[in-house]
């Protein structure tokens, strides 16, 4: 392998990736960003990582991926002068799950610069490492409660996938990401993908949300023989839902808010078996085109346009806590800041590198 002309670094000798019945090893690609509503990901991926076996395979050379000036490391100022510089990484672990069985992990911050060259290599990384399957993980904003099950949108362009996730049907245009454009590339190759994005809620989307990260590796125990330590994550689920409970009790806007999105909640569900008992009546539920335009309002909200325009800037994980008082809302912990260079238009959009990365507040 030519290691993409110097986009990777390969550790020597590599780790030993076969699996114990001699197949090739699940990828899991995590990768911190636009896709990473309650940093879902990125929890998911520090707790695999902190808890079982790792060592690394491959590192990327971060410096020709990243647009510094959209998504700055965090460094430290202590008494009088700079201590501490948060690298910014984004790096290949093999990992081991409970029973010892090996897996790869690709994971750190999402590549703003050379999606194509990034993908590329990582396609060659795949089928030098004999990949049996990939699997995507994700986390979006979407207008549900946390008071109710966690919801999860599967897809994939040639697999089977194991479990009842919600699937959109009919299509729509939605900002791209480096995990979409890799699912994309390696179902062209005809490479086993599966994907998964967890529905955070959208008032917590700038939160610390462990409960998203612990439904994701649940999706992936689904999916694959790996067995994965959720002990840790349920822990801290809960911990943060008695949190928010509580500072949605005291506060009695947002708690109106809940309660509507739990009604909205509790009617499409209330629909949806209505319709699978074949008692409902056509047009009880929304169609897919009209899901769908829904679901592009909303991002739409999100970024800052009007429905049906471009939606413009995604959010950033790292941005820290959002204008308002939203349950739950934190700094960021992701190692970059989320900030602007300063150069943005008046309305708000970027004018230099137009990657995209920087995020508005809910």
């Amino acid at each position: 392998m030519d290691q993409d002309s110097g986009m990777f670094e390969l550790e020597f000798p590599l780790p030993d990736v076969t699996t114990p019945d001699g197949s090739g090893p699940v990828l899991l690609h995590a990768l911190e960003g636009f896709t990473d509503a309650g940093h879902a990901v990125r929890i998911a991926t520090a707790h695999l990582l902190d808890t079982l076996e790792s060592e690394p395979v491959a590192t990327f050379d971060i410096d020709a991926l990243l647009d510094y000036r959209s998504r700055r490391p965090v460094m430290t100022f202590r008494d009088n002068r700079f201590t501490d510089y948060a690298t910014p990484r984004l790096d290949l672990h093999r990992v081991l799950d409970a029973n010892g069985v090996p897996f790869l992990l690709l994971s750190g911050l999402e590549p703003d610069l050379k999606w194509d060259r990034f993908t590329g290599a990582v396609c060659a990384l795949i089928d030098e490492l004999g990949v049996e399957r990939t699997i995507g993980l994700s986390a979006i904003p979407m207008a549900v409660p946390h008071t109710r099950p966690t919801g999860v949108t599967s897809h994939s362009g040639n697999s089977e996938i194991r479990g009842d996730y919600h699937k959109w049907d009919g299509e729509m245009s939605i900002p791209g990401s480096v995990a979409g454009l890799l699912e994309l590339r390696l179902t062209e190759l005809e490479h086993p993908t599966l994907g998964f994005a967890v529905h955070v809620p959208h008032y917590l989307a700038q939160s610390d949300y462990p409960g998203s990260a612990e439904k994701l590796l649940e999706c992936v125990m689904e999916n694959t023989d790996l067995q994965l330590p959720l002990t840790e994550l349920g822990t801290a689920a809960a911990r943060v839902r008695e949190q928010i409970d509580g500072q949605v009790q005291g506060n009695e806007e947002v708690a109106g808010v809940v309660k509507a999105l739990e009604n909205q909640y509790d009617a499409y569900v209330t629909a949806e078996e209505r319709r699978s008992s074949l008692l409902a009546e056509e047009g009880d539920l929304p169609s897919g085109e009209e899901l769908g335009a829904e679901f592009e309002r909303f991002l739409a909200e999100q970024f800052g346009g009007k429905s049906g325009d471009n939606p413009g800037q995604p959010f950033d994980s790292g941005s820290g806590r959002s204008g308002g008082e939203a349950p739950g809302s934190g700094a960021a912990e992701d190692g970059t800041t989320g900030e602007s260079s300063g150069d943005e238009d008046p309305d708000g959009s970027r004018g230099d590198s137009g990657d995209g990365d920087d995020r508005p507040r809910t």
